[in-house]
């Protein structure tokens, strides 16, 4: 995060994030936080640890956007507790995504998208980075953006890395 220059993106609001939601119930055994189309219990805590990260690095010039799926708001919620705007043109991105972010971005503040796996892989495929496998649960892509709107995509964190990557940090 330091070698790419994520943290000193994220200081100047010039970062976009998208997270994917948390573990799906209707995929999982786990204990569901409900309804069915939610998030489980696991999924829930996950969420938690991940929304600390964030405030870890500030959330103070950042704003939330969600998916209008129970999954995606009730991700939204667990992490940095309070309800996310609803943005419908997260629910299937598609090559737009893009210009759809920049266009909801407001400048020097970060933009987090807590989204789906379909829509993470429509940004990496855009921005030409070959993921192996579908992103993991929570998991999040860093984009930051220039002067000039051009986005570049700094890397792919799954929750588990968030720990070794803020005791880097200090």
């Amino acid at each position: 995060m330091t070698r790419t220059g994520v943290y000193a993106h994220w200081k100047a609001g010039d970062m976009i994030v998208l997270v994917r939601h948390s573990e799906r119930c209707d995929r999982s055994s786990n204990p569901c936080l409900g309804p069915q189309d939610g998030i489980t219990q696991v999924g829930k805590q996950t969420a938690a640890d991940v929304g600390k990260s964030f405030e870890t690095l500030g959330m103070t010039n950042a704003d939330v956007l969600s998916s209008p799926t129970t999954r995606t708001t009730q991700t939204a919620q667990s992490m940095f507790g309070t309800d996310a705007v609803v943005a419908d043109w997260l629910l299937s991105c598609g090559p737009a995504l893009g210009r759809e972010a920049l266009a909801h971005k407001a400048a020097s503040r970060n933009l987090v998208l807590v989204t789906h796996s379909g829509c993470i892989d429509d940004i990496e495929k855009k921005l030409g980075f070959r993921h192996p496998t579908k992103s993991e649960y929570t998991s999040s892509v860093f984009i930051s953006v220039d002067a000039n709107g051009r986005l570049t995509l700094q890397g792919y964190l799954n929750p588990e890395g968030w720990k070794t990557v803020l005791a880097q940090k200090k």
